[in-house]
């Protein structure tokens, strides 16, 4: 269980919504657990239990409240800032790792061994890797159940269940009704058409929502990403097949609708969609750490809860981050597009609009190099980055360690330290990553009186850390560039 009580204990009092996804209330006159904001009337000190994941309230005996749905809050800011093995493994879960490879499969791309992993992550999260994994199975099972017509079978082995007793004993322990209930308690008033899944995608206030989709919307490759009657739409390579989703900013959430190949992808849809996002975030920790300094005070206060644009496809990420050395955003774009037409896989769209996936690695790296729009320089580097991920990139993704990547990337021919630190802060997640020798950044610390050299400007940037990822996003916001804004004709509905 968590160990601040008293803590805790006064976030639940003030129903304070900050910390839903940090911890869960469990209540055992009731036999529920809760998020900390639940509206329900606090329930005596005496029947009080706090616990660090739904996965160990679970373990625990307790099921989910019906009212808050304590699991569909918001996943605790923590695995996005921490780096240790923890925090690693559960960006790989919710990534449906387990799923996919079992727990050898995660131990081993964490370098532990099952039983290390397991011991690591009962002692500080109450469950083991296949508890965890199961939890995330429950949320994906509700989805399906809530928002489309599937037969319940269907949803079962979709969801990553390996039988459909297993699913419905499951379903039954979480959230003590059976599948059958939960689909007639939706209702089917959230299911969409044209065999959409639509899920809403929450997250801690403030968002500075413009700054973020407009930063996607100004990088956007064409045929793979667009901005459409109020959303960002894009294409994504999932584990079992293609999808398309469209993500919409809401005052209290993200509308996202995924159109999906394969059902099983659902939750590392989601997982992608958020990370991409940075929706579990803690803006009011960040804020507040960067305010303390009077350079940034100003940005932060006109347009708080700015969040890192990060990645669906850390691959993509890679590639692309070297396709944008040294040229503008449209430039940028322009190798993306041409890249993406010549090696991309066409996806089908049911909304129509978007038309292939982002190349794959293996796919860049056994291209013709005569048929690469590029620059000699840039093509060997794409080439040969390209070339070293298809091999042995395992370690760029959401699991991987920092430094080590870090220490991977520096060492491939023509990836110098803004590439370097691009790809850690977007792709992998860092949010340390610093950018002292980006152009915009450096024009912004001009402007606010801060040294410009790169040398002196990470000197001095060391009083923003361990949030130097988001100090990036404030200074961006300094530079007339459309990644700060929306165009004219894309605001949100």
């Amino acid at each position: 269980m968590v160990e601040d009580f008293e803590r805790c204990l006064r976030a639940v009092r003030s129903r304070d919504g900050r910390f839903d996804g940090w911890f869960f209330t469990a209540v055992t006159s009731t036999g529920i657990y809760c998020r900390p904001s639940c509206p329900a009337m606090t329930p005596k000190r005496t029947n009080i239990r706090f616990y660090p994941s739904a996965a160990a309230a679970q373990r625990a005996g307790f099921r989910a409240c019906k009212r808050c749905r304590p699991d569909a809050s918001p996943g605790s800011p923590e695995w996005n800032w921490r780096a240790d093995v923890v925090a690693r493994a559960m960006r790989l879960i919710a990534d449906g790792v387990v799923d996919r490879d079992g727990v050898p499969g995660l131990a081993a791309r964490l370098g532990y061994s099952v039983r290390q992993l397991e011991r690591l992550l009962v002692a500080e999260l109450g469950a083991g890797p296949i508890a965890l994994a199961r939890a995330q199975r429950a949320q994906t099972a509700r989805l399906l159940v809530e928002t489309t017509t599937l037969p319940l079978g269907a949803v079962a082995f979709a969801a990553g269940f390996a039988s459909i007793r297993q699913f419905n004993d499951t379903v039954r322990h979480v959230f003590a009704a059976t599948p059958s209930e939960l689909r007639r308690r939706a209702g089917g008033e959230q299911a969409v058409g044209g065999g959409a899944i639509a899920v809403r995608l929450p997250f801690r206030p403030p968002l500075c929502a413009e700054a973020l989709f407009g930063h996607l919307v100004a990088t956007a490759v064409p045929g793979v990403e667009e901005w459409r009657h109020g959303a960002y739409r894009r294409t994504l390579r999932l584990p079992h097949g293609s999808g398309v989703v469209s993500l919409a900013p809401r005052p209290d959430h993200v509308a996202c609708r995924l159109h999906l190949g394969d059902l099983r992808d659902l939750s590392t849809a989601v997982a992608r969609c958020r990370r991409l996002l940075d929706l579990d975030a803690d803006p009011e920790a960040v804020d507040a750490e960067l305010a303390s300094d009077p350079a940034l005070a100003p940005l932060v206060n006109k347009a708080p809860g700015r969040r890192v644009p990060r990645t669906v496809d850390e691959g993509e990420l890679c590639l692309r981050a070297v396709l944008g050395q040294q040229v503008s955003t449209a430039a940028a774009r322009t190798h993306a597009a041409r890249l993406a037409r010549a090696l991309g896989e066409p996806v089908p769209d049911p909304d129509g609009g978007l038309e292939r996936l982002f190349p794959t690695s293996q796919a860049v790296a056994g291209a013709d190099p005569d048929t690469l729009a590029l620059p000699a320089a840039r093509r060997r580097t794409l080439m040969g980055l390209a070339a070293a991920l298809a091999e042995d990139g395992a370690g760029v993704g959401a699991g991987g360690d920092w430094e080590q990547a870090r220490r991977w990337l520096a060492a491939r021919p023509g990836v110098g330290p803004w590439t370097v630190e691009t790809i850690c802060m977007r792709a992998l997640g860092d949010p340390d990553a610093f950018l002292p020798t980006d152009l915009g950044v450096r024009v912004a610390a001009e402007a606010l009186g801060l040294p410009a050299s790169p040398a002196a400007l990470t000197a001095r940037a060391e009083r923003w850390r361990p949030w130097r990822s988001y100090a990036v996003a404030y200074l961006w916001s300094v530079v007339d560039h459309p990644i700060n804004r929306l165009p004219a004709d894309a605001r949100p509905a």
